[in-house]
């Protein structure tokens, strides 16, 4: 399992996958669209006559890195090759810790409409009651953006060593390691100075990526202070990268910050969030994340906290499944008032950009909008429908109901000049898809999502206050 792939590790080729996936199709640049919601103009996508073309190759390169991302996930999900998480992290006690962070007052739902949403009355956080009077929140800001058609995943600052030195790490919940260059020829990006902290130590165990050859990583496990905010880990293991491929180098983050369970981490140690948690440095045994829409700056992450100002509703629960990716239960699709069964796992996954099916499903699910169907000027995978409706779709996680906006659904003209517009499912390979789906940032612009190892293991979203702008 790759600890976190910067989504530019991969380039437009027959890469992994064997023969070239798609016909490029090139348009004046000024009509080419940020598939990843920002725009060269200031137009909204809905109700704007002006709807840019879809620009295809940043998102080739995220599915092909979704490739490597979870070639494990199928061993993963059915309780292979996984590290035993610490005892700690079930304790009962997490569950007083989360129930005492939320009150039983629930935010205003005025202003909040969102096709086939239902919400559960779930108390929402207006105040902390920390059982550790030390214990507390820290929030990081998160830049997203695209440089030269690649996009950068959600990424904030992280301070390393007893002199804080800060470095920016992608936030990703679908990894459980934490890596960063230390003392590497091989890299362009900014590193950790290790001789500057005296608290630095090696192990000099090994710590490798390396996926057939075609990218890797290599390094040594090693440990040291880390933090974010007011909150620290004393001896926090991480991997410190001395070589890797020059696919690597495209990226300007340094490195990642892994927040899934530490079952599916290669280094076998808590991730950063779980010591924190064990070592009762966070009020509340959870991490909440905002995302913004069409903005490269404004969202955040918060560890041990849930900031209310960015919800414009109550929690929905939800329970996790599989304590590896943060997985829930997957029911179905309605589209257009039509129900379309799953019955898979459904992995939250923040380094996404969007929502990845197999094809079957797609096509299941596209077959409900009047006039879709496979985009022409693309690749299977990828559908089109007509520019000027708007189809409601939600998604039934755990039995409750969670709406998709048409803002991040609608990607852009399938070609300059159509009349067509690409949607935000996409389809992947039967096969690579058995059992799951990846739900990405399309879907956590609308919800304000909290990640809770409390009560199981389990996910909350509440209506984001992007639906109420």
């Amino acid at each position: 399992m790759l600890p976190c792939l910067p989504l530019s590790f991969l380039f437009l080729t027959a890469g992994v996958l064997g023969s070239p996936m798609y016909d490029m199709v090139l348009y004046p640049p000024m009509y080419v669209r940020d598939p990843f919601a920002m725009f060269n103009h200031t137009q909204d996508l809905v109700t704007s006559t002006v709807i840019p073309v879809f620009d295809v190759q940043p998102v080739m390169v995220e599915m092909e890195a979704l490739h490597i991302k979870y070639q494990n996930a199928l061993n993963f999900l059915t309780g292979k090759n996984l590290v035993a998480l610490p005892d700690a992290l079930s304790d009962p006690g997490l569950d007083a810790l989360s129930d005492a962070a939320f009150t039983d007052t629930t935010n205003d739902l005025s202003g909040f409409t969102l096709f086939g949403s239902t919400t559960v009355s779930q108390p929402s956080n207006l105040s902390f009651s920390a059982m550790n009077a030390a214990a507390q929140s820290a929030t990081d800001p998160l830049t997203d953006e695209i440089q030269r058609t690649i996009n950068i995943p959600f990424n904030g600052p992280l301070e390393f060593g007893k002199k804080s030195q800060q470095l920016s790490v992608a936030f990703d919940t679908c990894s459980a390691d934490l890596w960063i260059p230390v003392g590497c020829g091989d890299c362009v990006n900014p590193q950790y100075n290790a001789a500057a902290s005296s608290t630095y130590r090696n192990t000099g165990n090994a710590f490798n990526v390396n996926h057939e050859g075609f990218s890797y990583a290599e390094g040594t496990l090693v440990y040291d202070t880390i933090s974010m905010g007011g909150l620290k880990v004393n001896s926090q293991y991480f991997g410190a990268v001395t070589d890797v491929s020059s696919n690597f180098n495209d990226n300007p983050i340094s490195g990642c910050l892994g927040l899934g369970f530490s079952s599916i981490a290669m280094s076998g140690k808590p991730t950063f969030f779980e010591n924190l948690i064990m070592q009762e440095k966070v009020e509340a045994p959870f991490f909440s994340v905002h995302l913004t829409r069409g903005k490269a700056s404004g969202s955040k992450i918060t560890l041990g906290g849930y900031d209310m100002s960015k919800a414009v509703g109550p929690l929905t629960w939800v329970s996790v499944i599989s304590k590896t990716y943060w997985t829930v239960h997957f029911d179905g699709a309605v589209v257009e008032g039509n129900y379309v069964s799953g019955n898979v796992d459904a992995v939250i996954d923040t380094g996404s950009s969007f929502i990845y099916v197999s094809q079957t499903l797609a096509y299941s699910i596209y077959a409900n909008i009047l006039g879709a169907g496979p985009a022409a000027n693309y690749s299977s995978g990828f559908f089109s429908f007509p520019c000027d409706s708007n189809p409601t779709i939600s998604f039934s996680l755990g039995g409750h109901d969670f709406g998709l906006s048409i803002q991040d659904f609608k990607l852009g003209q399938d070609g300059y000049g159509s009349e067509n517009c690409i949607g935000g499912i996409i389809g992947l390979d039967d096969a690579f898809m058995e059992g799951i789906v990846i739900i990405g940032n399309e879907f956590m612009k609308s919800w304000y999502s909290v990640f809770d190892y409390s009560h199981g293991a389990r996910v909350g979203f509440a209506p984001s206050i992007n639906n109420a702008q």
